[in-house]
């Protein structure tokens, strides 16, 4: 931890202050990690594997405040169809194994992948408006699913499940866009049933970060073994930074209970504007810089 700024008062407030932003962006409908993905990416130390760092940093930080989220949602869930637990299995297996994958894959494909990540969830938030104009035509409680359309959702949401333990910004938008088009319920049921599953999703990939790095932390890995025998695939060649994930915690859980109070007051709109313009801007900065 050389870094001036990493070290510096100012830069650790820099750091809680943006991700109370991120976790009330999170809780409204998605993309906190645009916010503090890259933040991480320039205060921490520079290595080879610095994003898979910030990454799993980032995850484990900000899951506190997924669920001050859920929690501040739990009355619009009261009345949810029977169907919608069944999305809890795809949730957590599809969040386990894309965590599974960012230390599975080299790390330089996570670097290569990352502005094409960032320029998708911008471009999900800039197409907000068209997907909140299509949950809004759901204003009636829904009813019952076929088997074969609770099968079709099962298996949209593990997709949606593997990118969120993968790298997540914007799935929270990818989840409404899931759960409006079964007809779950109104803007506000939807943001209650996707903070939930936002919760579970964000939680597996975090458990996984956090075990991941302490096995690398105590070194129960052995030397001259197959990747895979050893436990380096979910170790990896990057640990977790815990004093960045306890500062983010605790500003996660009040941006989480903010933003979920305020997200029936405020205009989205200028949030989505501003998130989407930083995921334009930074795609393209990772995109020349990769």
């Amino acid at each position: 931890m050389d870094s001036i700024f990493l070290d510096s008062l100012p830069g650790l407030a820099a750091l809680a202050l943006i991700t109370c932003l991120a976790a009330a962006v999170n809780s409204v409908a998605g993309g906190g990690t645009i916010l503090t993905f890259p933040v991480l990416v320039a205060i921490l130390p520079a290595s080879p594997a610095i994003m898979v760092t910030a990454n799993a940093t980032s995850t484990i930080g900000l899951w506190p405040g997924a669920i001050a989220a859920a929690w501040a949602y739990r009355e619009d869930r009261a009345d949810q169809p029977s169907w919608a637990r069944w999305l809890v299995v795809p949730s957590l297996a599809g969040a386990m194994l894309g965590a599974v994958l960012v230390f599975a894959l080299p790390p330089h494909w996570f670097a290569l992948l990352v502005p094409w990540l960032i320029l998708g969830a911008a471009m999900l938030f800039a197409l907000q408006p068209q997907l909140s104009r299509l949950t809004a035509q759901h204003e009636k409680p829904a009813g019952s699913l076929s088997p074969r359309r609770l099968f079709l959702a099962c298996g949209l949401q593990f997709l949606v499940a593997i990118y969120g333990g993968y790298f997540g910004a914007g799935i929270g938008i990818l989840m409404l866009a899931l759960l409006g088009s079964f007809q779950l319920g109104n803007i506000h049921k939807l943001n209650a049933v996707k903070n939930n599953l936002g919760m579970l999703v964000n939680g597996a990939a975090a458990g996984l970060f956090a075990v991941g790095s302490g096995l690398d932390f105590f070194g129960l890995r052995s030397a001259g073994s197959s990747d895979l025998a050893s436990g380096q695939w979910l170790a990896g060649s990057g640990s977790v930074s815990w004093l960045h994930v306890f500062i983010m915690a605790v500003s996660a859980v009040i941006g989480g209970l903010v933003g979920s109070r305020l997200a029936r007051r405020l205009p989205a709109a200028i949030v989505r504007r501003f998130v989407a313009f930083i995921g334009f801007a930074l795609a393209g900065y990772y995109y020349w810089a990769a």
